[in-house]
C-alpha cells in the first residue's frame, strides 16, 4: 500500500478560496483530477504560506536553470472553488518539492494529528504553471480579507477595532 492516502498525478487543477463573509471564512484548497473532486480545509496563514513557499520554489528553479519555460505561460481564468465542497481534511503541514525528471512541483499535505488516528497523508503533481497560477490567486484570496490595523497588526472587524496599542484611547478603527 502507498505511504500516501491520497496520491494524484499530473492534475488537471488547483486552487484556493475562501467561503463565507470576511472574518468569518472558511480557507479551502482544491485538486481535481478527472472526476475526483478533493478539497482540503485549511487556515488562512497556511494559505498565505503555501502561496509564498511556492513563488520562492519557482522563482529558485528559474534563477537556477533559465532555459526552463517561464511558469506564467499558462492562462488560467476560472480559480473559483468547485461545488461540492466537502472537505477530506483538515491541513496540519504542507510540504513543496520538484521532480526535476517529469518537470513537476510535488505538493504534500498531512492532515491534522488526531490522537487515536494516524494523520492522512497526501501527495499532488502539478505544473509549474498550474503551481504559479495558485500561488497568485491565493495571495489574492487572503489579501480580500479584512484589513490590518496599522498600530497593533490585527484584523479590523466591519464593526470597528479596539487597539490594544491606544491603551483604551482614542477612536476604535473601522474598514
Amino acid at each position: 500500500m502507498s505511504e500516501f492516502n491520497i496520491d494524484l498525478e499530473a492534475i488537471q487543477r488547483l486552487t484556493a478560496g475562501a467561503v463565507g463573509p470576511r472574518g468569518q471564512r472558511v480557507f479551502y484548497v482544491q485538486i481535481r483530477r478527472g472526476n475526483r473532486l478533493i478539497s482540503l480545509t485549511a487556515e488562512k496563514e497556511q494559505v498565505r504560506a503555501l502561496a509564498d513557499a511556492v513563488s520562492r520554489l519557482l522563482d529558485s528553479l528559474a534563477e537556477k536553470n533559465p532555459r526552463l519555460t517561464t511558469s506564467d505561460d499558462m492562462l488560467i481564468t476560472d480559480m473559483s472553488l468547485e461545488e461540492p465542497i466537502e472537505p477530506e481534511f483538515r491541513i496540519g503541514q504542507m510540504g513543496l518539492g520538484y521532480d526535476a525528471e517529469r518537470d513537476m512541483v510535488i505538493l504534500l499535505v498531512q492532515s491534522v494529528a488526531d490522537e487515536d488516528d494516524e494523520p492522512l497523508r497526501a501527495r499532488f503533481s502539478a505544473s509549474r504553471p498550474q503551481m504559479r497560477a495558485l500561488s497568485n490567486h491565493a495571495a489574492q484570496v487572503v489579501a480580500a480579507g479584512r484589513p490590518i490595523c496599522g498600530n497593533c497588526g490585527r484584523p479590523i472587524d466591519p464593526s470597528g477595532h479596539f487597539c490594544p496599542q491606544r491603551n483604551g484611547h482614542g477612536p476604535s478603527y473601522s474598514a
